[in-house]
């Protein structure tokens, strides 16, 4: 196996060479190297749910073939496999070391639904090896390979969109163009929410690494730890090592919704407020939080979340609420409504077909769409309806809410770069620390 230094410089050469080999001029559009029937191949990669809805969505593209799935759990691959002769017809190629695949040239584009410390790693080393890039949400583990990434996009020109598809809701797309034209008025506020009942993730043990999985490179760039039985497939979600709490978990997606809809970038302030009030278990993150983000213009930003127990009174899993001096607008990813300032009903606009919402999978229409965006802005070179840099924008919001939370203070934020004004405290989880050869450069 090369060592990950050497496999960049390799597959940054390649992709050079296929630069120059494919004669990409000026004013020439991607869709002309592609050849006469457009046709996409693309990859997998982390293929135990949500790539399920990746797999559904891709399927959809009649151009478009899935030649790899890629998993380090044989386990998981030996479902999908199934799985996928059962829902598109085939079972597409098996390899368990994504680097493997990145070296393939015949690859046009990966699909990252790995767990989130590998979100940004993976994503560069994909471009770098000359392919275009569709990641799940959160983009990244941290502040600094925010700014890597899109750095990393600026630099290789992929097309690099972001998981989360209530951008490509028509519903959602309909109503943030009528906020700019002034439906509800001059909008001031933005509520996000979202509300499930987790259990308790337990007090792991430490065992035996399972044969089927490739525990090294499940960790990939996070330091190295001992294997627990609380950690895989799932509750990683809950550790600083590899997951971002709720917050980004699920927070991501209104946070983006309310941030898009008021027109707003990064933040001037940003405070938190909550804690882990429920289980005595390896929960690292708050299981309830409640976070304010302050913008110029007297607009503000709410993000309520409960991980574990209901928001009650009782009220739809997740959404957002958009607040304008004329009336208010609530959106779903199913649905927009248009109410007066009285609270009456004015309009109410629904998706052709509905999305799943708080299951893990989040399967549906939205998926087809947001898939199918990012197929057409590499064949057609068009607008991506999340394109990285934007996309960063919602992600590091949600990272300075976790950072003033762990800061247990109001943060002060440079409206231009994020970074939080004179706070060394907060500003040590800028950046985390990398297994050695294993930190994401350009």
């Amino acid at each position: 196996m090369s060592t990950r230094r050497n496999f960049i410089k390799k597959s940054t050469l390649g992709g050079a060479a296929v630069t120059l080999g494919g004669l990409i001029l000026p004013n020439m559009s991607y869709a002309n190297i592609l050849g006469a029937n457009d046709h996409i191949n693309v990859a997998v990669i982390g293929v135990r749910s949500r790539a399920k809805s990746h797999v559904l969505a891709i399927h959809q593209d009649k151009n478009a073939k899935i030649i790899y799935s890629c998993d380090v759990d044989d386990v998981i691959i030996e479902e999908h496999n199934k799985w996928c002769k059962e829902n598109i017809g085939y079972v597409p190629k098996v390899e368990k070391d994504f680097r493997k695949i990145l070296e393939d040239k015949d690859v046009d584009a990966v699909f990252i639904a790995t767990p989130e410390h590998w979100h940004a790693p993976m994503a560069i080393m994909a471009m770098q090896a000359g392919k275009h890039v569709y990641v799940e949400k959160p983009c990244s583990h941290n502040p600094y390979e925010n700014d890597l990434l899109v750095a990393a996009q600026r630099k290789y020109g992929k097309k690099v969109q972001m998981g989360n598809q209530q951008r490509s809701a028509k519903t959602s797309i309909l109503a943030v163009k009528e906020i700019k034209e002034g439906i509800i008025g001059d909008v001031y506020k933005g509520e996000a929410y979202y509300s499930n009942n987790r259990g308790s993730i337990g007090i792991g043990n430490k065992i035996d690494v399972p044969k089927t999985l490739d525990w090294n490179l499940w960790q990939g760039p996070a330091p190295r730890t001992t294997y627990k039985d609380n950690i895989h497939p799932y509750n990683w979600h809950w550790f600083r090592n590899w997951g971002t709490g709720e917050i980004h978990n699920n927070g991501t997606h209104e946070i983006d919704i309310c941030r898009w809809a008021l027109g707003v970038d990064l933040p001037q302030s940003v405070t938190s407020f909550g804690g882990k009030h429920t289980f005595n278990d390896d929960w690292q993150f708050v299981d309830n939080q409640q976070v304010t983000y302050k913008f110029n213009d007297d607009k503000f930003i709410t993000w309520t979340g409960h991980s574990r127990g209901k928001i009650q009174p009782k009220q739809p899993g997740r959404g957002a609420t958009i607040y304008g001096s004329k009336g208010t607008i609530t959106l779903s990813r199913n649905a927009y409504n248009l109410y007066a300032l009285d609270g009456s009903l004015i309009k109410s606009e629904k998706e052709e077909s509905e999305s799943a919402t708080t299951n893990t999978r989040g399967d549906g229409q939205l998926d087809v769409s947001h898939v199918g965006n990012f197929f057409n802005a590499i064949r057609k070179d068009i607008s991506l309806n999340s394109d990285i840099k934007d996309a960063s924008i919602s992600t590091m919001l949600c990272h300075l809410g976790n950072m003033a939370q762990d800061a247990g203070e109001t943060l002060k934020i440079n409206t231009k770069t994020g970074k939080v004004l004179n706070n060394k405290k907060a500003m040590k989880n800028w950046k985390r620390e990398y297994e050695k050869g294993w930190e994401p450069k350009l």
